[in-house]
């Protein structure tokens, strides 16, 4: 009995730390949840729906998410540029809004042109939407709360994607078209509720549009923070760190069935474990990247940790299944560890280092560094994991463990940059 208390309250201690509190912190939690959801529910089956039921080649598939993943790129800025001008939660709004006409127009397509035109246009949405919705966490919770309600949305986002890819796993094992046209016209709804949980948040005093504090000469177009190069400097390498998404999703599951004799079920087993630990693991690990420097030392943490992982992986090859697959989960902790401590550090780094009043437009910079990484990384993954094996895994530690040991004195510069030129204070 005593032993079941103790558990009970283990348990209701990780709700009150994961579950944000009540007001917009929660509205917050629960558009995470409804946009994690959709994202689980597509993702998990858009590749069969526009190979099988649209009828685009595999190849074809790839180059038009590639394009619209270089427009995603050159139209972030811009779209957070606007952010700072309107208010992030009206471009949010309208975001979601025109997200919900696109898949919609998914269910239209009828050849490569049309597909192309549709996916470039999801694409500008959703790579901005993820920096839109961190300047509306700014705006809604304050400094003191940001990256507490950050790392809470990022184990909601975990929860929302498992459902998502279970029904999407339950649509493809119908194998028919209606149930695959019903996973993208669900994700097409479920941005119409985003509108609605969006509409009754509050924004506090001061958190609106910041026309005048915002604007800057050259309108949109013309960025600031690109020209900050310090900042776009501490972006690249934090986005460069988020390598071990594609590391998770392309280069391990290639690694392990053409590289080792682990079971092909160890694939979707790991990535079961990666989420279900960030789930449990990211509030508590987001607690020491609060400030700028904070962030920096839990970023050469992470490359500390992803490097390891790397080393790991490099022996789980020819030895057997049991031996292949205890190293294959033992890399799998490491690199969770060291994605628990990117994804901390990014959010101390992306808030703690936009001037007042920019978060818009100084988190879609931000959000480049991620960008590039998205469109090189399988690219990438599939070059040195499986083009050059035990190689390839010392190569991305190496690179891992650089990317880490930049970060401290790239962010020490910027604030030594940021101190010189800012006024003091009267």
């Amino acid at each position: 009995m005593a032993e079941a208390r103790r558990y009970g309250a283990v348990l209701r201690a990780w709700f009150r730390e994961t579950l944000p509190a009540a007001g917009n912190a929660r509205r917050l939690g629960v558009l995470t949840l409804i946009q994690s959801l959709g994202l689980g529910v597509f993702l998990t089956s858009s590749a069969v729906f526009f190979t099988r039921t649209i009828g685009i080649p595999a190849q074809r598939v790839g180059l038009a998410l590639s394009v619209a993943g270089l427009c995603g790129l050159v139209c972030t800025v811009p779209i957070g540029r606007l952010a700072d001008r309107l208010g992030a939660g009206r471009v949010l709004t309208v975001n979601f809004l025109l997200a919900a006409v696109g898949f919609t127009a998914y269910c239209l397509v009828d050849g490569f042109a049309a597909f192309l035109a549709v996916a470039c246009a999801i694409a500008v949405l959703e790579t901005s939407a993820g920096a839109l919705q961190a300047s509306l966490t700014d705006a809604l919770v304050g400094e003191a709360e940001r990256i507490r309600v950050s790392a809470q949305m990022r184990s909601l986002f975990n929860l929302g994607f498992l459902g998502g890819a279970a029904l999407a796993g339950a649509a493809i094992a119908a194998g028919t078209s209606t149930a695959l046209y019903a996973t993208v016209l669900a994700n097409a709804a479920l941005q119409l509720v985003s509108v609605a949980v969006l509409l009754g948040m509050r924004l506090p005093a001061g958190a609106g549009p910041r026309a005048t504090a915002a604007e800057a000469p050259g309108g949109v177009l013309r960025s600031a923070a690109l020209r900050d190069v310090r900042y776009v400097a501490v972006a690249l390498v934090c986005g460069a760190l988020e390598l071990y998404h594609p590391l998770l999703t392309v280069g391990l599951p290639l690694w392990i069935v053409t590289s080792t004799d682990a079971p092909a079920l160890l694939v979707s087993g790991l990535l079961i474990l990666d989420t279900v630990l960030v789930l449990l693991f990211q509030v508590a690990v987001s607690r020491g990247a609060r400030t700028p420097a904070g962030a920096a030392r839990v970023l050469r943490w992470a490359g500390w940790a992803l490097g390891a992982s790397c080393l790991v992986f490099a022996v789980s090859g020819g030895h057997g299944a049991l031996l292949d697959s205890a190293a294959l989960l033992g890399g799998a902790l490491v690199l969770v560890l060291g994605e628990l401590y990117q994804a901390s550090a990014s959010w101390g780094l992306s808030f703690g280092l936009a001037p007042a009043g920019r978060q818009g437009e100084y988190q879609a910079v931000f959000s480049l560094g991620r960008g590039l990484q998205q469109f090189a990384g399988p690219w990438l993954m599939t070059s040195l994991v499986v083009g050059a094996a035990a190689t390839g895994w010392l190569v991305l530690a190496a690179l891992f463990i650089l990317l880490g040991l930049a970060a401290p004195p790239l962010v020490r510069g910027l604030e030594k940059a940021r101190a010189r030129t800012e006024p003091a204070p009267a």
